[in-house]
């Protein structure tokens, strides 16, 4: 079980690392404008706020994989524990204020990974 949920928060580890990319170095290119639904206008406004997302959202990914590799399985499961709850409430949020699909993309993958880290 612990090896399926190492994969399951290396996936969502994995997922906010693109989405760090995304927010950080293409939000103005056409991929991360059509990721995210907006004109070449809104994109280049809001270029430095997407930048600061992208940021938290390595901390996120940054937590996961400390907690994958921490020499203490029981410390690296509590690490990982934390940081899945946080993408879960990130995902609550955004999901709320700015894109329903944010619980799918987002919110989905953490609760699974949670669930089987619980097990």
């Amino acid at each position: 079980m612990a090896i399926i949920a190492s994969i399951f928060v290396g996936i969502v580890a994995i997922e906010h690392v693109y989405i760090l990319v995304l927010e950080m170095f293409l939000w103005t290119s056409p991929r991360g404008m059509k990721a995210f639904g907006m004109t070449k206008e809104q994109a280049v406004a809001t270029k430095s706020l997407a930048a600061n997302q992208g940021l938290y959202n390595g901390f996120l990914a940054a937590g996961l994989i400390w907690g994958l590799v921490h020499p203490d399985p029981l410390i690296g499961r509590s690490i990982q524990l934390f940081f899945l709850c946080c993408v879960i409430v990130a995902a609550l949020y955004g999901g709320a204020t700015a894109k329903r699909s944010i619980l799918l993309v987002q919110g989905l993958p953490a609760v699974i990974a949670l669930l089987f880290v619980l097990l």
